[in-house]
């Protein structure tokens, strides 16, 4: 099943298929700005191989990706590589790379 929308992704889908074992030592916050329609802000805080998704803006988080809902979704059904939308600027990162390649380990990248 395709996900349609990056609100489907945070409420429904990451929730049910984070695996707290592939969170081991990861403690980061990651607000994702997503434009468009179908857009919206969320913060991700993952600690203590705990998950916690809330909507809305995070003051102070260690990485921030803002994306277009579009390409977001494209990226999510594998149709679009989380490098190649980094590459030509699809996805824009501010915070630690290697933070981010964490994210890829538990599919939020």
């Amino acid at each position: 099943m395709e996900i349609q929308t990056p609100r489907e992704f945070f409420e429904n889908v990451l929730p049910e298929k984070f695996d707290p074992a592939k969170a081991a030592g990861i403690d980061v916050v990651v607000q994702l700005n997503i434009s468009g329609d179908n857009g919206g802000q969320w913060f991700i805080t993952i600690k203590d191989q705990k998950l916690d998704i809330k909507e809305g803006q995070h003051p102070e988080p260690k990485i921030a990706i803002e994306m277009k809902d579009k390409d977001w979704v494209k990226m999510l059904n594998g149709k679009l590589t989380g490098e190649r939308a980094f590459l030509t600027g699809k996805l824009k990162l501010r915070g630690e790379v290697t933070d981010a390649l964490a994210l890829r380990q538990i599919g939020i990248l």
